[in-house]
Order: C-alpha cells, then sequence, then structure tokens
C-alpha cells in the first residue's frame, strides 16, 4: 500500500477530489458519486454522507432567503411576489452552489476521521 501525503478534508471537499490522494475526481455527475477513485483507486462504497449536506444547506439557504425576503419587502419596499420570486431565485442558487462541496467535504471529513456506523459494545 502506497502512503499518502497528508490531504486536508476540506481542500478535498471544496475541490471535490478524492479525500486519500487529493487528486482525483469524486464525483461522476453532479452528485452522484465515483465508484473508486481513478488515481489511488479508493473505494467509495463506505463513503455515505446520508441527509448531511442537505440539512447544512436548508439551514443555511433558510437563513439566507428569510433575510433576503425581509430585505426586498420592508427595505426596498418591493411587493410580496417580487419579494418571493427575489428570495426563491437566489435560493435556487445558493442551494446549487453549496450542495456538491458539503457532500465532497461530509465525505472527506468521514475518511479522514476514520468514521463508521454505530456499533453497539458486547
Amino acid at each position: 500500500m502506497t502512503d499518502y501525503p497528508p490531504v486536508s478534508p476540506y481542500a478535498a471537499g471544496l475541490g471535490g477530489k478524492c479525500p486519500r490522494c487529493g487528486q482525483g475526481a469524486l464525483f461522476e455527475g453532479f452528485l452522484g458519486l465515483r465508484k473508486t477513485c481513478a488515481v489511488c483507486a479508493l473505494d467509495y462504497a463506505k463513503a455515505d454522507p446520508a441527509d448531511g449536506p442537505a440539512v447544512f444547506v436548508i439551514f443555511i439557504v433558510g437563513f439566507v432567503a428569510v433575510a433576503v425576503a425581509f430585505v426586498a419587502r420592508f427595505v426596498w419596499f418591493a411587493p410580496v411576489w417580487l419579494a418571493f420570486l427575489i428570495s426563491a431565485g437566489l435560493s435556487a442558487v445558493v442551494i446549487v452552489g453549496l450542495l456538491r462541496p458539503l457532500k465532497a467535504t461530509l465525505i472527506a471529513l468521514q475518511y479522514a476521521n476514520n468514521a463508521e456506523e454505530g456499533r453497539l459494545e458486547e
């Protein structure tokens, strides 16, 4: 087995790269994971961020959407429909921009911390 230099999970996650070598692509398509890394052959079968990235994105986008709608309505005095449209449009852009890097970062953090499924000790 080849030793790989340590890779920052945050750099690997934001770049969508392999958490072990930092070189190979993690994704196949927008959110689909590859089966293995093309560079170091790391198996991505155990990589499972589950709903974690979606939860973080919901919290971030919810806060931003409400703040933008509030500013649009009560600072710029936009009609309700326009405030909603601005907020919804910005939300869509932020969701698309955040979901992939957050998913990759959580996978890289799982790898860096040797995360495993929970089990009871006997």
